[in-house]
């Protein structure tokens, strides 16, 4: 099955301004020449791809997927073009880099800061995933490195230590929960909640730890910045849990309480991870080496 970006670009314009005539003219092609693109195209996947009406035109289900396909090949296209374009501008090198909220929280930022600074010419995409999800890219080439918890699968993967994992717990000062021997995630758990929003990858593995204890967390509140959770946690709202380099900034600036929680998933090792070092790009070896001084 084979569409060029023209097509795919044509297909976009009639959905967006409804009819076959005024999508042909936002993509600067004849009606006729149009026309025969989206008969080719139809032809090709064996289905209607657009609903024809008086009233214009309109996507089928399988125009549906072929038109949220087209999006993502157009944005990554255009993402290429402007990858390459710097190219031509001096730069030597782009690390694609995936990272937990862990490491995101502690040194990493001031690690690449300093690389970056010494290295004018290189850029870095950075991104925030979760450990699970980094393996598995290393493995399939999409990113050059990885942070990561070492619980993931690192197998078949060449790996470094980075730093500790610690989540705390955080309470408002003077609850009792703080003042309790012992006390650990499922005491937490069991009370109301403050939390991420949805697609935090802290916040997504403690709601799979609290529901492996039978204790689906009951938020009281969700926000979308740590600070956030802090103030809230200050005037009573509820608990929470949260990475140490994060806790204990909130704690400088707010009347919080945390303890370290004393579970076994809660302190784990980040490790800087690769595919193989010696198959990385020079520059991507030199941003591996500025992470990990012993590789």
């Amino acid at each position: 099955m084979r569409f060029d970006l023209v097509d795919l670009k044509l297909f976009l314009a009639i959905l967006e301004a409804g009819s076959i005539t005024a999508g042909a003219a936002r993509v600067n092609l004849a009606l006729a020449s149009a026309s025969a693109r989206v008969r080719g195209m139809e032809e090709t996947v064996g289905t209607p791809l657009l609903v024809r009406s008086r009233s214009g035109a309109g996507a089928t289900p399988a125009g549906e997927a072929l038109a949220h396909h087209a999006r993502l090949v157009l944005q990554q296209t255009e993402r290429m073009r402007g990858e390459l374009s710097r190219y031509g501008k001096g730069l030597k090198g782009h690390v694609r880099m995936w990272s937990n909220t862990a490491a995101l929280s502690t040194r990493l930022p001031g690690d690449l800061a300093r690389f970056l600074a010494q290295h004018p010419d290189v850029d870095v995409d950075l991104e925030e995933r979760p450990s699970r999800e980094i393996a598995p890219a290393l493995r399939q080439g999409l990113i050059h490195m990885g942070v990561l918890s070492d619980v993931g699968d690192t197998a078949g993967l060449e790996t470094r230590p980075y730093g500790e994992d610690r989540l705390m717990a955080m309470t408002p000062a003077g609850h009792p929960l703080a003042q309790k021997a012992g006390a650990d995630f499922a005491d937490v758990a069991a009370l109301p909640f403050v939390g991420l929003t949805s697609g935090n990858a802290i916040q997504h593995l403690i709601e799979r730890q609290a529901a492996q204890l039978g204790l689906p967390l009951k938020y009281r509140v969700r926000v979308n910045r740590i600070e956030a959770v802090g103030e809230m946690v200050q005037a009573g709202v509820g608990v929470t849990v949260l990475p140490a380099a994060d806790a204990h900034r909130v704690a400088e600036r707010m009347d919080v309480a945390t303890f370290p929680l004393p579970d076994a998933w809660a302190r784990r090792t980040l490790v800087v991870a690769v595919r193989s070092r010696e198959a990385l790009p020079e520059f991507a070896r030199q941003a591996l080496d500025a992470l990990c001084w012993e590789w």
